[in-house]
């Protein structure tokens, strides 16, 4: 077996896929989930106006709309969290997944403050925090604030992990990577654009370039820049079709680069990082 059969293996991408049929079976997923634990009631998720949180939102908004009506019971909601650092640059983005998404509950909680108290207490150690480091602290801020809500209103945690995010690692270890469920895991990036079409999105929705946004010095700058491959190329990679040799050589470098992402904090017992 190939490693690229392995890794569309490891992440269940399917080469091809029914968007109903995977709506279906992510809302009753979700819905599983909240049977087999009674005590929850609420699930929560950073909306960022991004493909991913605007798919993973809505899914969850109509997983908890299902179980109000076949159970009665109100108290099921989905909470839809704002977590700009100061003022968002694309908050109209936001705010339009938003009125797609229609939550229960919109919240916002402004992450500057505890992320630049943060930076100050470290940086008074005598230890600089480069402007990738506060990135990553700006997403663990997010991962903090979220599990803060969810531990006040009986909930879980939603993360928006797919597979061409997971191949790569493109996404912060205890940050945006905290989560206790992933409704959109197996899916590519075109998948998941399949599926919010499906849904009815407006085309700026899916259309918009991904990017996680979280550096200063490189506002805006797009996942695509960033990885050094497209998301076509990914795709295309996850469905077991040929790429260029470069191509293959990024991604599995990526790959490999990242694993320590996929798993558990590394005990004895654990062989993969030897390579």
């Amino acid at each position: 077996m190939s490693l690229q059969e392995e890794i569309i293996q490891q992440l269940g991408v399917k080469p091809s896929i029914d968007p109903q049929e995977e709506i279906r079976r992510s809302v009753d997923f979700l819905k599983e989930y909240l049977q087999k634990h009674p005590f929850l009631k609420t699930f929560v998720l950073g909306i960022s106006g991004g493909q991913d949180s605007t798919l993973a939102g809505r899914l969850a908004q109509l997983a908890m709309e299902e179980m109000r009506s076949e159970t009665g019971d109100t108290s099921y909601q989905f909470i839809a969290v704002r977590l700009p650092y100061g003022v968002q640059a694309d908050e109209a983005d936001a705010q339009k997944a938003l009125g797609f998404i229609q939550p229960d509950v919109s919240l916002v909680v402004n992450i500057k403050e505890s992320v630049d108290a943060m930076e100050r207490a470290v940086e008074a150690t005598g230890t600089d925090i480069s402007d990738f480091n506060k990135g990553n602290i700006k997403a663990r801020s997010r991962m903090i604030a979220q599990y803060a809500l969810a531990g006040a209103r009986s909930g879980a945690v939603i993360g928006t992990d797919h597979a061409a995010e997971n191949i790569t690692g493109f996404f912060t270890k205890f940050g945006d990577g905290g989560a206790d469920i992933l409704p959109l895991f197996r899916l590519n990036k075109r998948q998941g654009k399949q599926l919010l079409k499906a849904l009815g999105a407006d085309p700026a929705l899916y259309e918009k370039i991904p990017t996680a946004d979280l550096e200063e010095e490189k506002p805006g700058v797009a996942d695509e820049v960033a990885l050094g491959v497209t998301y076509n190329e990914i795709d295309d990679y996850l469905e077991g079709k040929q790429v260029s040799p470069e191509t293959q050589a990024t991604i599995e470098k990526w790959w490999y680069k990242g694993q320590h992402k996929r798993h558990l904090p590394i005990t004895v017992f654990d062989t993969f990082w030897r390579g």
